[in-house]
């Protein structure tokens, strides 16, 4: 089965330069605070505490967790969504990279913790996937997302401040299991790149094509975001201009 995921890597490669032009177009929220709860999940009551939380650690340390909840994905993954956000709203400082980003879109029902260069050491992807399945994707499946939530944060700040041994000692997700699911995924994905390269030869023959934009390794993406900016913020608060190269984990619920 690994020998088969190996195989499926440049398939997978054409299939995320075909969704970075596809989605090219993504419109994001305005980054406000610490906490962007344009899905509409918490009370107000509950995202102050959250940034509170979320600023008392940033002023300590100076990492920088923002807490995101989206009402769409707007058709493309949350890997790419989550990498884009966060490139968009430039969290982390600039010369350290520590910016996180958990992203949740109920609608999809994806979750994601995107981890900037600078973290990637402490808050790695396997950590990032534990807290995930252990930690936030059940109290979704609940109903509790303040709770998850909140358990996520207090999880991402235990991780960070150094707690990671604690969190190893957790039951670990194997990295070599690959669910029937994923194998699904990987045919949808073989029959996509079929019908995007379909759509390139089409487009070639009448004189058009697709743009594909820089990916992550790039350094930034040179396309206008519709929803974020670069500049200050509501309440003083912005994004230092640290960046992601997609270090993290997803999950579901």
């Amino acid at each position: 089965m690994r020998a088969a995921l190996r195989l499926c890597l440049p398939v997978l490669a054409l299939v995320a330069l075909a969704a970075a032009s596809l989605a090219a177009d993504l419109s994001f929220p305005a980054l406000t605070g610490r906490v962007v709860d344009a899905a509409g999940l918490l009370t107000p009551q509950q995202r102050t505490e959250l940034e509170t939380k979320l600023k008392g650690y940033e002023d300590k340390t100076s990492d920088q967790v923002v807490v995101a909840t989206v009402p769409s994905l707007q058709g493309t993954s949350v890997e790419d969504y989550a990498n884009r956000l966060f490139r968009a709203w430039k969290l982390g400082q600039e010369k350290t990279n520590n910016g996180v980003l958990l992203l949740v879109a109920p609608a999809e029902r994806k979750v994601r913790i995107e981890v900037g260069y600078g973290l990637e050491g402490a808050l790695t992807d396997a950590l990032s996937k534990v807290l995930i399945a252990g930690t936030i994707a059940p109290r979704f499946k609940a109903g509790d997302f303040a709770g998850g939530i909140n358990a996520g944060v207090d999880g991402i700040l235990s991780i960070l401040a150094g707690d990671a041994q604690e969190w190893q000692r957790k039951p670990q997700v194997r990295s070599d299991e690959v669910a029937p699911e994923q194998v699904l995924l990987l045919v949808i994905l073989f029959f996509l790149v079929l019908f995007v390269l379909w759509r390139m030869n089409r487009g070639g023959r009448r004189g058009g094509g697709i743009v594909i934009l820089p990916g992550p390794g790039s350094g930034g993406w040179s396309g206008g975001y519709s929803g974020g900016s670069s500049g200050g913020f509501g309440g003083g608060f912005s994004g230092g201009g640290g960046s992601s190269g997609g270090g993290g984990a997803s999950g579901d619920w």
